[in-house]
């Protein structure tokens, strides 16, 4: 059962007493095997969950704990989830205000030893946070979804490794190898995707979704992020919200705008009647493709999907998608649990 709303004050208080609890009695739910030998690393959301993994790949024991199709900026962790994050050698997160709850879990069970990365505080410098739509600048949290710039993805996996060896530096040359092997498919993806949004009309390189998730992407391949429909309280839009996007709709004369499975919103519908806009549900940040084990299961599946979903809509061609290769580059198997 989730964990009742609380001041963050109390959060750290609470996380340590519930964990407390929970190793007392053994734990249940996500934990670790202590005897595998293996570095033990719990990750938050599921395209950092992939990030790690690739680099880890058969010699870390890997958890993310956030299910997928959860809404990371609301999740709150339930109390088993403190059984994994006091085992772990390693907690790797987005940071940037994302994930609250579940680091001040972290603080608050974690052992002595153990380290706590946030990748998005390292990537980029205060002065490179993004203040848009749904993060506005006088609330003082940026926007954090900088996995979906793969060039930002590609110092997420340079973090990530170089966290790998200060814990497990008897390893050093195995996750520089899988680090180097995972770089050359960014790039090869960063490739496609500058080939496939090239292809997309100049005047149709806006983009409207129901999460402010594409901000660092869209500075990438010259795109224009002009709304997003989700508030700052990850509430519904006002009525007058609603018809200042659709008179900007028409203006620009968008040709698609965006949702999620994550985020169904009836109020994009209602956009996409008024405006004659086409309405594409299937775009994602969070959640990948298929389930663990495909091939496509993977934040590279994900880049791909989205840019087979987001290219046509907006009148362009994604056809050099096809060329970028989504699957693990472990040669020995992975030990990671989403």
């Amino acid at each position: 059962m989730p964990l009742p709303r609380l001041s963050r004050s109390w959060w750290p208080i609470a996380f340590l007493l519930l964990g407390a609890a929970l190793v007392a009695c053994g734990g249940s739910g996500l934990s670790f095997d202590e005897s595998s030998g293996r570095l033990k690393v719990v990750s938050s959301v599921s395209p950092i969950t992939s990030i790690v993994e690739n680099i880890g790949c058969g010699r870390i024991d890997l958890i993310g704990v956030i299910p997928e199709g959860e809404d990371s900026h609301t999740y709150e962790p339930p109390a088993a989830v403190a059984r994994a994050l006091s085992q772990a050698d390693l907690v790797i997160l987005n940071g940037l205000f994302l994930e609250e709850p579940l680091l001040d879990m972290a603080e608050a069970n974690k052992r002595p030893d153990a380290e706590i990365v946030l990748l998005g505080d390292q990537a980029i410098t205060q002065g490179q946070w993004k203040f848009d739509f749904s993060f506005p600048r006088e609330q003082g949290k940026p926007n954090p979804h900088l996995w979906p710039s793969v060039r930002l993805t590609m110092r997420y996996a340079e973090i990530v490794r170089d966290a790998l060896v200060r814990k497990d530096p008897t390893n050093r040359d195995y996750y520089e190898a899988n680090y180097n092997a995972f770089r050359q498919r960014l790039e090869e993806l960063d490739r496609a995707m500058a080939e496939a949004t090239a292809t997309v009309p100049p005047q149709n390189r806006k983009l409207l979704t129901y999460h402010d998730s594409w901000a660092y992407w869209a500075d990438d391949y010259g795109f224009q992020v002009i709304g997003a429909i989700q508030p700052s309280d990850f509430s519904e839009p006002s009525a007058q919200e609603v018809a200042q996007l659709i008179d900007q709709i028409r203006q620009e004369r968008v040709p698609a705008i965006f949702g999620s499975e994550v985020f169904p919103s009836r109020v994009l519908n209602q956009i996409a009647n008024e405006t004659g806009a086409r309405y594409v549900t299937d775009l994602a940040d969070d959640d990948l493709p298929g389930k663990p084990g495909d091939r496509m299961h993977s934040y590279i599946g994900l880049m791909v999907q989205n840019m087979k979903a987001m290219i046509p809509a907006l009148g362009g061609d994604a056809s050099a998608m096809d060329r970028v290769d989504p699957g693990l580059v472990c040669r020995d198997g992975s030990h990671a649990r989403y």
